[in-house]
């Protein structure tokens, strides 16, 4: 049986080009039964008691949230057990990433790091802890870890044995089966002051729709079409994106429809290392939702799991009274409002291959061992400098359970500015059962709507 207990060894990574470990056998699966959750993560707590065993997430919602509501704060009498600064980071450096120490030392004072009682929050719909169990015992990596097969819904490797297979956890975990809702990104000057902009995005996620298998998708994950609402120079705009499974064999399809053109047309390079649209330059296409895309640029190594000062249950930055004001400041986000815990994170380096052109040489990033969601990351320029630091605050959605962002930002250290996304207070909440078809995702009907 394969040892995946990963501690502090480091697992070899897997190459690219080499070929790719199989399904586990059933006896390993079983331990998704006991000694792990039905996602992977150690179930026990650690040995200090620090990190909480876990014992079925946040799977009912608070008493005073009410269906169709913004998500509450689940823990309103929870205060900061302490606070991470630039002065007392030496004593919590073995629990900090090297993006955060980094973010202490350059912006303390004022970026400090509020460390709150873990809670081990993240949880799922009963359906979706099955059908781990089964991907278990089916999924593996296609050749050259480009995509994955026989796997359905959710993470296809929750006893993961390398890197690449860690990664595709994050890209193909459960968010639902649709969802629609409309959110603000920014990219604030030095001096704080911002202009945001507002869209409307609508999500059909085929791989995780119940009964459906991977013949059925057609090489799909999901659905995506942003329609931007504000500032007015931009409004009308419309992106759709198809994302493929096997982005190697079949890219990514995109088409954006501008308003002042009047026509849908192709977006050939909405990938990669391409500056997300509206980002200022500060952010990647696949830094998008912390690391989208198709693998094959990089060599991903498992380095192993860590207890890490992370993001965690940001109801304080999720608030229906919190406004964009409230949250950006210069240089950072308003530090009153976030929350750190000490949770497992798996740990995966990726390097860029020989041969390869991305702005990216190095990059690292913590993986939330209940959710698989990335909580921060790490990237290096071709010098080997920590060029950007990102953190993604996540919450448990309440008419879903779903464990997901609820706001990322990207810090460029250099530039000294950030780009943010999720500016969604102030707007309805996120709505899991909106009710969409998957003809409604296609260019003829996205051109439809533009034309409206």
């Amino acid at each position: 049986m394969r040892n995946r207990l990963l501690a502090a060894v480091t697992i070899a990574a897997l190459s690219m080009s080499g070929s790719a470990w199989a399904k586990v056998a059933p006896e390993e699966a079983k331990r998704l039964k006991n000694e792990l959750t039905p996602v992977g993560a150690v179930r026990a707590a650690n040995d200090a008691g620090t990190i909480p065993a876990w014992q079925g997430g946040l799977a009912t919602p608070p008493a005073n949230w009410q269906e169709g509501a913004v998500e509450v704060n689940p823990f309103p009498e929870d205060e900061p057990l302490f606070i991470v600064t630039q002065e007392n980071l030496e004593l919590y450096r073995d629990k900090l990433t090297d993006g955060h120490i980094k973010m202490l030392e350059q912006y303390g004072p004022n970026f400090f790091m509020p460390v709150y009682k873990t809670r081990r929050t993240a949880a799922f719909p009963e359906e979706v802890y099955q059908k781990s169990y089964e991907n278990a015992l089916s999924a593996e990596l296609l050749d050259n870890g480009n995509g994955v097969r026989t796997t359905i819904m959710t993470s296809p490797f929750p006893i993961p044995e390398n890197g690449l297979e860690v990664i595709w956890n994050h890209i193909l975990r459960y968010r639902g089966e649709e969802v629609s809702f409309r959110s603000g990104s920014a990219t604030p000057q030095k001096d704080g002051s911002f202009n945001p902009v507002v869209n409307q995005y609508d999500y059909y996620f085929a791989y995780s729709r119940p009964g459906a298998d991977l013949a059925d998708i057609d090489n799909k994950i999901f659905f995506l079409k942003t329609d931007t609402l504000a500032p007015s120079t931009l409004a009308g705009t419309i992106t759709l994106v198809h994302e493929t499974l096997d982005q190697v064999r079949s890219p990514r399809l995109a088409w954006r429809y501008d308003s002042g053109s009047r026509r849908l047309r192709r977006s050939p390079n909405l990938a990669y290392e391409t500056d997300l649209p509206n980002s200022s330059s500060l952010r990647s296409v696949d830094q998008k939702d912390m690391y989208n895309g198709a693998p094959n640029q990089y060599d991903w190594e498992l380095k192993g799991k860590r207890e890490v000062l992370v993001p965690y249950n940001a109801y304080k930055l999720h608030d229906e009274d919190v406004r964009p004001d409230d949250v950006i400041r210069a240089n950072h986000i308003n530090q009153q409002l976030a929350r750190y815990e000490l949770h497992r994170a798996w740990v995966v380096e990726a390097k860029r291959r020989t041969g390869i052109q991305h702005i990216y040489a190095r990059r690292v990033f913590y993986i939330d061992e209940d959710s698989w969601q990335i909580l921060a990351s790490e990237e290096y320029d071709d010098k080997g400098e920590l060029w950007r630091v990102s953190e993604a605050h996540n919450i448990s959605y309440y008419s879903q359970p779903v464990f997901w962002t609820t706001m990322e930002m990207t810090y460029d250290l250099k530039a000294q500015r950030y780009y943010i996304d999720g500016l969604d207070d102030g707007y309805p909440a996120y709505n899991f059962s909106p009710g969409y078809r998957r003809n409604e995702f296609t260019a003829s009907a996205a051109r439809r709507a533009a034309r409206r």
